[in-house]
């Protein structure tokens, strides 16, 4: 088969991203750089989508958000991937339940736990109150200094088990060599761990912390449902700021603006990944 005729198969693929993809984001560098009256604006925009308060708000509860998730699941999913590698009794049973909050909907997922943490009827505030463990309902989403945890509790919830079976997966990879050497050394569990299972799934742990990253950043569905950004911006993320700047308040320009920032971040972090891949395999 010719050059020619796999590009023809692989044409309307190319066509539907170039609709979907390509064209939205000329646009958005489009609005990003020019005004109402068509323009140049790209300074003024600029300096008018930093100094917005919100919008440093949101990149501060970005982070946060990010950072805390992708830690906590990268820890959780990696101690369940390691847990569900062991021979136990009704592992594959076990195997099975763990999938099921990765494979829930993200906007079901959300309405539930937004149902099961809220702070009058939530089962969660019932339950507590009947055993005595508080005297008084929480306001998991309601509560400034609740909110944010929540959230961040749920979405480990939600993102750990793929963690979990990435792991499991690349565990399968590495050598029982390896795992024979370290005993005969006197290998402890904890050093097989630390000494081949680790090191032996590296890779594949950069690469899922990079798409949690991606997914995280991009995460508006869990936030959005649960809490819209309340109380009080404390869980304002980015993608709601964006949201509220083009279709709450109107400020396309700026809206568009953040965007082109946000995406360049983004790109940023897929960049450093793919070019510290290429230096640890030209190393290897």
């Amino acid at each position: 088969m010719s050059q020619r005729t796999g590009l023809f198969f692989v044409l309307p693929a190319l066509v539907v991203m170039a609709l979907l993809i390509v064209f939205p984001a000329i646009d958005m560098i489009w609005l990003a750089a020019t005004d109402a009256s068509g323009h140049s604006a790209l300074a003024a925009n600029f300096v008018a989508t930093i100094g917005t308060r919100a919008t440093r708000v949101a990149v501060w509860n970005t982070g946060v958000y990010v950072c805390a998730s992708i830690g906590l699941q990268m820890v959780v999913g990696t101690a369940i991937g390691i847990l569900l590698n062991q021979r136990f009794r009704g592992r594959a049973l076990l195997r099975s339940i763990v999938l099921l909050p990765w494979a829930v909907p993200g906007i079901v997922a959300a309405t539930t736990w937004a149902w099961l943490l809220h702070t009058e009827f939530g089962i969660v505030n019932h339950d507590r109150l009947q055993t005595g463990a508080v005297t008084a309902p929480l306001g998991f989403l309601v509560d400034p200094d609740m909110a944010m945890p929540s959230l961040i509790a749920v979405n480990v919830w939600k993102q750990c088990p793929f963690v979990a079976v990435m792991v499991l997966a690349a565990l399968q990879t590495v050598p029982q060599e390896l795992y024979e050497a370290a005993r005969v050394d006197g290998a402890s569990f904890w050093g097989e761990v630390r000494h081949v299972m680790l090191p032996g799934i590296r890779d594949v742990l950069v690469g899922v912390a990079l798409l949690l990253t991606i997914w995280g950043l991009n995460g508006i569905t869990l936030v959005y449902a649960m809490t819209r950004g309340g109380p009080a911006n404390k869980t304002l993320i980015l993608p709601i700021q964006i949201f509220r700047q083009a279709f709450e308040a109107f400020q396309i320009h700026e809206a568009a603006m953040l965007s082109a920032l946000f995406f360049a971040g983004t790109l940023a972090l897929v960049w450093l990944y793919v070019r510290m891949s290429g230096e640890r395999g030209h190393q290897a």
